[in-house]
């Protein structure tokens, strides 16, 4: 798989590190000439010096054959710029932006570019911070439209004791598996949760939070 990168910093050091160790080939592209030379003796990458939003800059590097090219510099004009050129003129199929400020995640979203924000993952961590002790796995799946968490049931639960009809779920919500004793069991109306149960829930990213704490009882 090959792997574009834009930007600079720590955090493409650390991505860049953590693709290359899973067998990626990794060009990264980067404007700044002491960093490219740091980089390069750093890590195991091609590395280009260059604006990363200029079309034939991202030609040298091999954006034709990329698989993914990821966009985190600290602009986001130039964020959305490459991940637009890659996908349409380079026919890249993956293009991911980083949105520095939140609320251009859902512009770019609109303009057709997958983006992310560092901001609003942060801040669900820290909301969900109090359920962190019950929760053993979290596995955000097509492509993070969809969370799939596992939870631990504790005594103080408010649904502990409770049978699944009786219990008022939010919305965009399903306990998929229950798993007693070591048993998995697919839940109907009719079944019980117990304290000591673990729960695979499925969620969307913007009711998660909500939906950890009918389950934990946390409050805000």
């Amino acid at each position: 798989m090959k792997v574009l990168i834009v930007g600079g910093g720590k955090p493409l050091y650390f991505l860049c590190r953590n693709f290359t160790a899973k067998g990626y080939e990794v060009v990264i592209i980067n404007r700044n000439k002491n960093e490219c030379v740091q980089l390069a003796r750093q890590l195991r990458a091609v590395v280009v010096c260059g604006d990363g939003s200029d079309a034939q800059v991202l030609k040298e590097a091999g954006a034709l054959g990329a698989d993914a090219v990821l966009a985190i510099t600290p602009n986001d004009q130039d964020n959305l710029i490459i991940c637009q050129l890659a996908s349409l003129k380079f026919g890249v199929p993956r293009a991911v932006a980083l949105a520095n400020d939140p609320d251009n995640a859902e512009v770019f979203e609109k303009l057709g570019v997958s983006a992310f924000s560092t901001t609003h993952i942060v801040g669900s961590l820290i909301e969900q911070r109090a359920s962190l002790e019950q929760i053993i796995n979290l596995l955000p799946v097509g492509e993070g439209l969809v969370n799939v968490t596992e939870i631990v049931l504790d005594a103080g639960s408010p649904v502990a004791g409770k049978v699944l009809k009786d219990i008022d779920l939010p919305d965009n919500a399903l306990i998929a598996v229950v798993i007693r004793d070591n048993q998995p069991i697919v839940p109907r109306g009719a079944n019980d949760l117990r304290a000591g149960d673990r729960l695979v829930l499925i969620t969307l990213p913007e009711n998660h939070g909500t939906v950890l704490k009918s389950f934990t009882g946390e409050s805000r």
